[in-house]
């Protein structure tokens, strides 16, 4: 009879993407070091996408004037947008998932299209700061996926 709390040892473990696992993640030693560092990476990158979207949302809730007055409709449209993704993929990035990675990577990307799409909306700098941040992130993902020889 299984009690509340009780592990049935022949159960079976989850698969190695699964969110949860049993074992313990420093047992695994074939893996470079450089899975904590993209960790490190996407958490310091999390931080920062959650302040740039809770400065969009203080743009939307917080105005001198209302935003769509003052704004074009496609501007406006963008800071919408940017104040959803960004939160939602600050989120993702912290909790160091690919599905946040993934979505980061499109809300970057998108930054970029709308810079060159919407003259003026987004500064240059912030656009050369997201092709910096990208190139390291596919850095970091690159050498975390490398497996060293046992």
């Amino acid at each position: 009879m299984k009690l509340f709390g009780s592990v049935d040892r022949g159960a079976e473990r989850p698969a190695p993407g699964s969110a949860i696992r049993l074992e313990n993640p420093r047992a695994n030693l074939t893996h470079t070091p450089w899975g904590s560092i993209l960790v490190i990476f996407m958490r310091l990158l999390a931080c920062l996408w959650i302040c740039q979207g809770l400065a969009a949302w203080a743009r939307v809730l917080l105005p001198d004037q209302t935003l769509f007055a003052t704004l074009p409709g496609a501007t406006s449209a963008a800071v919408i947008f940017f104040a959803i993704a960004d939160l939602v993929a600050g989120v993702g990035l912290w909790l160091a998932t690919p599905w946040g990675g993934a979505l980061w990577l499109f809300a970057a990307s998108s930054q970029i299209f709308v810079a060159i799409a919407i003259k003026n909306s987004i500064s240059l700098v912030w656009i050369g700061l997201d092709v910096f941040l990208i190139a390291i992130y596919f850095f970091l993902t690159y050498k975390a996926g490398e497996v060293r020889e046992p």
